[in-house]
């Protein structure tokens, strides 16, 4: 649990700082928009990866930590497209329809109090 906790700890450091990178060098939204798509690409192709050749141990790493650090969006494109693998449909479409619509809706009303404290 220790050794996973610090390879989570580095990989969301990097990843972190990589995102930020990302900003800097692309206009916004273009740079969220490009973290987004790498993220969910590396994502897919990490979970399989680590999986078929026994590495699962750098998942914490690799995905929770890196990735995770790099955007939280490949976390949900990987748990959408698993829903939809295991042909549970309407988990699937419930789960992006609740994370985008609240997430937009939580995002508006932290943006709406944080406007109305002094």
């Amino acid at each position: 649990m220790t050794l996973s906790l610090l390879q989570i700890a580095i990989g969301g450091g990097i990843g972190a700082c990589l995102r930020y990178g990302a900003g800097q060098l692309l206009a916004f939204p273009l740079g969220t928009l490009a973290v987004n798509l790498i993220g969910s690409f590396a994502i897919g192709l990490l979970f399989v990866q680590l999986d078929a050749r026994g590495l699962a141990h750098w998942g914490p790493g690799l995905v929770t930590g890196l990735l995770g650090g790099f955007t939280t969006f490949s976390a949900f494109s990987l748990d959408t497209l698993r829903l939809l693998e295991d042909g549970r449909l309407a988990a699937a479409g419930g789960y992006v329809a609740a994370s985008v619509g609240l997430g937009l809706l939580a995002c508006g009303a932290g943006l709406w109090i944080g406007r109305a404290l002094p």
